[in-house]
């Protein structure tokens, strides 16, 4: 049977990228995703099985791991990076979109390891977690995606606590800026107000060290490090993939050196 791995949030951005290295590296994969039209074509571009639904959903999560069974496939991981958000403060925040939000970015992962956890115990795979720089650091007016994504961090945590003594390594990956549509989306009204999106993200990025966003491939390529035996001793990690923004001290940013 071939290596397979269930990804959430596969049709597009951070997903999809995941989805096209590990089929590279002859993986099974198999999608899941509320828009049929980008899973199928991902599905097809990766030979990958897709399962369109949604990621909150346990039963379909269920049925999902089942048919990659069928498919041929051995699950040896999971990749959760199904996400969402709404700005707001708490005086700003309505109770519907906190639970849309609290649903996506932390309910989600948990019923997916709940689906997975049986056959990645078996075959001692791993889980990855896609959480955000937000998860670490507190943002205005992001109120819901920041505690959600705390919330993704912890339970990566839990899970490595809990089952990596049977043989499954749980880890967390958190972006800063990447150029992906969640986040056009997310900067489009700043895009309006400095000339378009490659200035928006320029503007986002400009105390990175790295000073520019990262690329959907390049989380995608340190999600696939960690699922491989080449991380075998990494567990219950928190890793950024943000250009080093995450190091910069807020009281020192005047002095910043200008972007080149």
């Amino acid at each position: 049977m071939r290596k397979a791995v269930l990804i959430t949030g596969g049709g597009s951005g951070i997903g999809a990228a995941t989805a096209r290295r590990l089929a590279e590296d002859g993986w099974l994969v198999g999608l899941i995703g509320r828009r049929a039209e980008p899973l199928a074509e991902v599905a097809t571009e990766t030979g990958g099985v897709a399962f369109v639904g949604d990621a909150t959903d346990a039963q379909h999560l269920a049925d999902a791991v089942t048919a990659l069974s069928a498919a041929g496939g051995a699950l040896q991981g999971l990749v959760c990076c199904a996400g969402t958000g709404k700005s707001g403060t708490a005086l700003e925040q309505t109770e519907a979109a906190w639970d849309r939000v609290l649903r996506t970015n932390l309910t989600a992962p948990f019923l997916a390891a709940q689906a997975c956890l049986p056959t990645l115990l078996v075959q001692r795979g791993s889980i990855v977690i896609v959480a955000s720089l937000a998860g670490l650091r507190a943002g205005p007016a992001a109120i819901a995606y920041s505690a959600s994504k705390a919330g993704a961090i912890h339970l990566g945590r839990c899970l490595a606590v809990d089952h990596g003594p049977q043989g499954v390594r749980t880890n967390v990956v958190c972006p800063g800026w990447v150029r992906t549509p969640l986040a056009d989306d997310a900067l489009s009204s700043h895009a309006d107000t400095v000339g378009g999106l490659d200035a928006a993200y320029a503007d986002v990025t400009s105390v990175a060290p790295d000073r520019r966003p990262a690329e959907a491939v390049e989380v995608a390529n340190t999600i696939v490090w960690l699922l491989s035996n080449q991380a075998s001793g990494i567990n219950g990690a928190t890793i950024t993939v943000d250009g080093g923004t995450h190091i910069v001290d807020a009281g020192t940013l005047p002095f910043l050196p200008p972007r080149p």
